[in-house]
Parts: C-alpha cells; sequence; structure tokens
C-alpha cells in the first residue's frame, strides 16, 4: 500500500492513474477504522480498478471540541487493516494540509441538513461538506463509499455532488451497516464504550428492528413513543431523537399507510457516547 501525506502527491499520482484508463474508488475515513470500513473498501475493489482510503480526523464537522480530542485515532493499527486487504493508496494528510487557510464556504442542502443531526449538531454538515468536497476534489474519484449507518450524511453528499460537484461526475454507493453480534451498529466511536454498555447499547438495533414489525398497525407516534420508551428504559441508555422520515428527503411521515419508503433514525447517548442507528420500514 502507498501511503501519501501532501494533495500534490495524491494529485500527481491520480493523473497517472486516470491517464492510464483507470476507474478509482474511494473511501474516505476518519479512522478508528473496523469492519464496516473495511467492507467499504472491498466493495470498491469489487467494482473499481484501484481504491484509495482516506484518514483525517476533520475538525470543522465537531460542534464539541471535547468531542474532537475524544476522538479515537489508532493510525497504526489502521494501516495493518488497510494492507491486510490489499488497499491499493492511504492517504494520510495533517490538518495544516487541509485547512491551510480557514475554510469559511456555507453550503446550502436545502431540508437535509436542518433535521436531525442537523439540528442537534449545528455545523456538523457543513463541516462535512467542507472536507469531502476538498477530497473529491484532490482524488477525483468514479466512485465513492459511504456506509449507510450515517445514512443523513450519505444523502448530504449526494447533494452535494449533484449541487456543487456536478462536473468531477462521481458515483455515491451507500452501502449496508455492519453490525457487531448483539446488533449493535460498527462506529469507531464504539471504541469508547465500556464492556458493559457496549453490550447493553445492542438493545437500540434490537428495539428498532422489533418496531419494524409493528409498523403497519401502529400509527407513528405510538411508534416513535414505544421506541423511545423501551429504549429508555435502560439505564445505560438515553434517546436524543427518534425520527421516522420519508428517506429520500428526511421529512416527517404522517402516517405508517402511506406508499412513502420511510426510516427511523435515531441518535442515543450510551454514558457519554453518542450512538446513531436507523432502520428502514417499507
Amino acid at each position: 500500500m502507498e501511503i501519501f501525506k501532501t494533495k500534490n502527491e495524491v494529485i500527481k499520482k491520480v493523473e497517472n492513474l486516470k491517464n492510464s484508463g483507470k476507474k478509482i474508488g474511494f473511501v474516505p475515513t476518519m479512522g478508528a477504522l473496523h469492519s464496516g470500513h473495511l467492507s467499504l473498501v472491498q466493495e470498491s475493489k469489487k467494482q473499481t480498478d484501484v481504491t484509495f482510503v482516506s484518514i483525517f480526523v476533520n475538525p470543522t464537522q465537531f460542534n464539541n471540541p471535547d468531542d474532537l480530542i475524544k476522538y479515537p485515532r489508532t493510525v497504526d493499527t489502521d494501516i495493518t487493516k488497510l494492507e491486510s486487504i490489499n488497499t491499493d493508496f492511504l492517504f494520510l494528510p495533517d490538518v495544516i494540509e487541509m485547512y491551510p487557510e480557514p475554510d469559511n464556504r456555507v453550503f446550502d442542502f436545502d431540508n437535509l441538513d436542518k433535521v436531525m443531526e442537523g439540528k442537534y449538531r449545528k455545523g456538523h454538515f457543513n463541516g462535512v461538506a467542507q472536507i469531502v468536497s476538498k477530497l473529491f476534489e484532490i482524488v477525483r474519484p468514479d466512485k465513492s463509499f459511504f456506509g449507510l449507518k450515517d445514512y443523513q450524511q450519505y444523502l448530504i453528499v449526494k447533494k452535494l455532488v449533484e449541487k456543487y460537484l456536478k462536473n468531477l461526475n462521481i458515483e455515491i454507493i451507500g452501502c449496508p451497516i455492519k453490525r457487531e453480534e448483539n446488533g449493535l451498529a460498527m462506529s469507531s466511536r464504539n471504541e469508547l464504550l465500556s464492556k458493559e454498555n457496549r453490550q447493553n447499547a445492542g438493545l437500540i438495533f434490537n428495539t428498532l428492528f422489533e418496531s419494524v414489525k409493528d409498523y403497519r398497525s401502529s400509527n407513528i407516534e405510538q411508534l416513535r413513543e414505544n421506541v423511545i420508551n423501551k429504549i429508555n428504559s435502560s439505564e445505560f441508555l438515553k434517546v436524543e431523537y427518534f425520527e421516522i422520515v420519508n428517506s429520500e428527503n428526511l421529512m416527517p411521515i404522517d402516517n405508517t399507510n402511506t406508499s412513502e419508503k420511510a426510516i427511523g433514525c435515531i441518535a442515543v447517548f450510551c454514558g457519554s457516547v453518542r450512538l446513531i442507528d436507523n432502520v428502514f420500514y417499507n
């Protein structure tokens, strides 16, 4: 695996690859890699000729400075994992490389960045758009792969390409959530959980999964209340939000008999660690 630290190195390599007719896949990450990340790399390797991974803990998407400080950083282990699945290239820049000067760009994603994560993490998605747009312009991938655990982010990245980066012709691929044995969605933040909390956090997805069975026979408010109450019944968990929305535009769904494709999105504190997950209803 070839490792690059600077934008210019990547730009030069990409130019050579494109001149050789190679299709480029890209998996942007913030490190602390787990099996979910590696599955994205493996999917990229199936669909493209060469795969770039980036590891960069992006400061502009953290609305809580403590969260940025605590975010797990395991670069040496990450490199070993990427090498084990024959990743082609790793871009490993520092903050000065990506932000030689402040990025004051403001993006507009219509309603997509106003609800759920956007409501509770002010400025988060603007920071995501800043770094993803920079990375896309450097790597110029044909396809980029994102896990659907961060479903709202996936929609926003698609909108970013459609609205602001159309000239790059990047296809955004959403890949299924990978889960731990107890159902907990794999996340770098899981590394911050105690063993006890990690086990109890399995209740989040188990409750979402059970709610799928009740979707057609319940009304929306009843379903929301049942999910929230069941998760909050655990002394280890506290729901921040649970919303049932249209999976294309994230607008609220009024009833369960609609033909709209619905997704339930949730954020839960497990101790001090904030976890997100989702489930499709139809």
